[in-house]
């Protein structure tokens, strides 16, 4: 604020001082809208079909008519208890006593006062506490349930609880689930969560996931963010064995994108579907020349999934570029549909799309991005050493042109024996005219 005083200009500081800490980002800020160079790739992927979950979204009238379900969730929730009013009212009172951290986790400021606010946050997170626990322990057979009664809701939670504009704070979700913890349900957040999003990436869910739920190493997943930070680290924390280390070189001179799948095949170097549990668990066996890629399921929500994850990489301030990374790999691997039906036959791509979607999937995935952080400069480089080799091509030649049928390899053999019966009739040839000469 300027106040006039003759010819000079008296500046309000501390009000000036104010507005800029206002402008300023949180160091817990961690809950972004999509930059647009991003968002103008595929604005479907960043935006929610059916579910608003905080406050970005919080009052679109396309995704109102959900609010209903949201609420009849929360009364599921209280109702447990003996005292559902006074539970409530313990929940909003424990989310208002952390409304001004909550505050911080998102991008700028959010329009809602204090109540508002709060009541946002205890009404989604509530929901997605409640979601959870259904679907853990099977509590879905209601005749009224809005959810699990209509087959498409799965599908659009499945899209809309991973977009990263479309968050609640971890920390506000393990506040109001520790809150409301059945003994007879023991099982932390940290497990519903992973249950439930067990086959985003794969196409395997354990025949009875509560007696044997996924492996997670509590140590190497902590300090969780929302949702799409939990996904993140999760497959981090299953890779199992890091063989790279992040080159944070130029991206001209210190890396090269590796070949396509068609090129490395007739350089000779072979697939494999991995039996890693994390998709980012991609090896290279130079002894043997076979490239391990565990299974990518490819659904309707694969995309939203994978590019959320690296919007967050890229907004998130020293978050390294595993997603982002996975993406410029997987990208170089797949530049035409041949490409994909290579990693399809063996496996690696569990593909709803056709080919050629498919590879233009992968070729836009990325674009955009910068990434000076790239985790698999060690296996290119491998992969390039592996290919400038004459062997294994003149190998994988032979095995393609000759050996790609068992007609074709009867034809080889019979013809490889023809050959040397012809020799053999030749040398005995030789050897008895060479004998006759001499006697």
């Amino acid at each position: 604020m300027a106040v006039n005083s003759g010819d000079n200009v008296a500046i309000d500081i501390e009000g000036l001082v104010s507005s800029i800490k206002d402008m300023s980002m949180s160091p817990k800020c961690c809950i972004f809208k999509t930059p647009i160079i991003l968002r103008r790739l595929n604005e479907k992927a960043y935006v929610p079909d059916a579910f608003s979950i905080g406050p970005f979204h919080h009052g679109d009238p396309n995704l109102s008519a959900t609010e209903k379900f949201k609420i009849k969730y929360l009364e599921g929730l209280i109702y447990r208890s003996p005292f559902p009013e006074q539970r409530l009212r313990n929940l909003i009172d424990s989310v208002m006593d952390v409304e001004k951290e909550a505050r911080e986790y998102y991008d700028g400021p959010i329009g809602y006062e204090t109540n508002a606010f709060v009541k946002i946050l205890v009404v989604d997170g509530c929901f997605i506490i409640e979601l959870l626990r259904k679907f853990t322990y099977n509590d879905r057979s209601l005749p009224n349930d809005p959810i699990f009664t209509m087959s498409c809701m799965q599908q659009f939670l499945r899209h809309d609880l991973i977009l990263l504009e479309n968050q609640v704070p971890w920390m506000v979700l393990e506040l109001l689930f520790n809150m409301t913890m059945d003994p007879e349900q023991p099982l932390p957040l940290l497990e519903l969560a992973k249950i439930y999003f067990y086959n985003i990436f794969s196409n395997s869910l354990p025949e009875d996931i509560l007696s044997s739920p996924p492996h997670i190493n509590f140590t190497d997943i902590e300090d969780i963010k929302h949702i799409p930070d939990l996904l993140r680290r999760w497959m981090i924390s299953l890779i199992e064995e890091v063989e790279d280390s992040p080159q944070t070189d130029n991206w001209d001179s210190s890396w090269q994108p590796i070949l396509s799948a068609t090129s490395l095949v007739e350089a000779g170097i072979k697939f494999e579907r991995g039996t890693s549990k994390s998709i980012l668990d991609i090896k290279f066996d130079e002894g043997k020349g076979v490239l391990k890629i565990p299974p990518l399921l490819i659904q309707e929500t694969t995309e939203s999934t994978l590019r959320n994850l690296i919007s967050f990489e890229q907004c998130y301030p020293k978050c390294e570029h595993r997603f982002t990374s996975y993406a410029i790999l997987i990208d170089s691997l797949i530049n035409s549909a041949k490409d994909a039906e290579i990693l399809g036959k063996k496996k690696i791509l569990d593909n709803w799309l056709n080919p050629e979607d498919a590879a233009q999937f992968f070729n836009k995935l990325y674009h955009n991005a910068y990434v000076y952080e790239y985790y698999y400069g060690s296996l290119s480089s491998k992969l390039s050493r592996y290919c400038e080799q004459s062997w294994p091509k003149w190998r994988a030649a032979l095995v393609r042109n000759y050996f790609n049928t068992p007609w074709a390899i009867l034809s080889t053999i019979a013809a490889a024996i023809l050959l040397i019966l012809s020799f053999l009739q030749t040398w005995y040839t030789m050897t008895e005219y060479y004998n006759l000469q001499n006697w």
